[in-house]
């Protein structure tokens, strides 16, 4: 998308080219079930899944090991993608394209950099308000986790 916009110092007009920003959230899995949400620092304020913006020559691997490690205190192994988001409004900042991420983890979260906080919950104790989109992924991701367990049978 092509904005027009004025430079400050010659006042030259110029166009400047609007992408959407990449982004990693990470489902995180914890021994003896639950999965870990983080309470956010910083507007939106809420719960929400651990992640954040990918870093330049970054692949989104290393984003959501990364993000992990700084919202949760985790040591994660990746498990695989869950889906891509892509609404615009997903957040309410500015627009961002998140890859999800399944993962699984011992030992006990610790909220670092942008969360204040990180516990475990179940699909049946989820915290309120989770922002962006989460509410959506975790629907998505227990309606998947129920399919692979149908699946597998007894």
């Amino acid at each position: 998308m092509k904005v027009k916009k004025i430079c400050p110092h010659c006042s030259r007009e110029f166009e400047e080219y609007k992408s959407p920003q990449a982004t990693v959230d990470i489902i995180i899995e914890v021994e003896g079930g639950g999965i870990v949400l983080i309470k956010r620092k910083n507007p939106p304020l809420g719960w929400a899944l651990p992640g954040g913006f990918v870093d330049y020559g970054e692949t989104l691997e290393h984003a959501a090991v990364r993000e992990a490690k700084e919202e949760t205190a985790l040591d994660v192994i990746l498990k695989g993608q869950l889906h891509s988001y892509s609404d615009p409004a997903r957040d309410p900042r500015f627009h961002t394209i998140s890859t999800v991420f399944c993962a699984a983890a011992h030992g006990v979260p610790a909220g670092g950099d942008d969360a204040s906080d990180a516990r475990v919950f179940t699909r049946y104790s989820l915290p309120q308000p989770l922002v962006f989109d989460h509410k959506q992924i975790l629907e998505d991701y227990f309606a998947a986790h129920d399919k692979q367990q149908e699946a597998s049978g007894p």
